[in-house]
Order: structure tokens, then sequence, then C-alpha cells
């Protein structure tokens, strides 16, 4: 397994070796060993494991929980591709309000690792892309937040012409009217 750390502070993917031969492919999708060795935060206990299954242009997000339920997300894609989205809401960082956007895809097989305090969200690619990530703490509806997907101020190219958004999601706030818990 390789990592690769990204402009946000604190947002690793993770890049597992893959083995194929005529039957298919074989790899590991997590090993806390090895993601530790890597850079994984020796502390972090998941919880929680989600799964979604979306269509092309379905957009998710960008969303998060605030403490003291906030959840650190380990994502991958099972099936499909997906283009996966973090905004850095942490107030004191220097990259707050900035964002990053990673392909994952069931063929690469490539893990993505969110700390708390990163809005999140995504958008599928293929038919049936299925998403699926582990969460460091449990759902917490009282804790739920979220940023609005296409706020003008984060430039974030989704790369979908017709986005389909659930109405919660239509109606987050934009970052300038974001109170960050973090």
């Amino acid at each position: 397994m390789q990592a690769k750390s990204h402009a946000l502070p604190g947002l690793i993917e993770f890049q597992p070796r893959l083995f194929g031969d005529p039957r298919g492919v074989f790899y590991e999708t997590y090993s806390a060993r090895l993601m530790q060795e890597l850079g994984l935060p020796a502390d972090l206990h998941w919880v929680q494991d989600n799964q979604s299954k979306s269509q092309p242009g379905v957009v998710r997000g960008l969303h998060f929980q605030r403490p003291p339920h906030a959840q650190a997300k380990l994502v991958r894609v099972a099936q499909g591709r997906a283009l996966d989205v973090v905004v850095d809401i942490r107030r004191d960082s220097p990259t707050y309000g900035q964002h990053a956007a990673v392909e994952l895809s069931s063929d690469k097989g490539n893990v993505l690792f969110v700390p708390a305090g990163f809005a999140h969200g995504f958008v599928a690619l293929e038919e049936d892309t299925l998403f699926l990530y582990k969460c460091s703490d449990y759902y917490a509806p009282s804790s739920e937040g979220g940023l609005l997907w296409n706020d003008p101020a984060l430039g974030i190219a989704w790369g979908v012409e017709e986005p389909i958004i659930s109405p919660k999601d239509a109606v987050l706030p934009t970052l300038a009217e974001l109170d960050s818990p973090f």
C-alpha cells in the first residue's frame, strides 16, 4: 500500500497493491497497521460503515457532523467511479475554505482518509456507483451540518451538467454563512 498526501493537511489517499490474474483482482481495502504506518492517526476507531448506491450525476454532500459527534471518514468506491470532494472547515487552518477533489474508482481501489473538520461529498460518475465509508463516530441527526454543494466561493468543478441533488442538500448554507464548529 502507498500513501499520497494532498494540499489540505490531514487528507491522505491510500493506493493498495492490486493482485491480478485471469480470475480477477484481489487487494486489501483496509489495514489499520499499514495505514497507520503511512500516516493514518493511530487513535481512530471505526464504529460505523455506510454504503450508498448512486446513478451518474447524483451529488451527495457536502456533509459533516459537529462535535461531540464529529466524524473522520475512510471512503472508497466498490463499484463504478466517483469524484470525491472535501472542504476544509477548520477555522484556524491555513487552508480554510479550500477544497480537494479525488477520483475514486473500483478499478484503482484507492481509499481516501477524510479527517474530522472537513465537509465531504461526492458525485457519481458511472451507473450504479457503490460508495462505501467507515466513520469514526455514529450518525447523530442533531449534529448534522453541511455546505451548499455549488457555493461559488468554493469553486468546485463537479463535472456534471445536470446534477441530481436532494432537497436537503439544495438549501445548505454557503461558506460565508457557515459558523464552523471546528
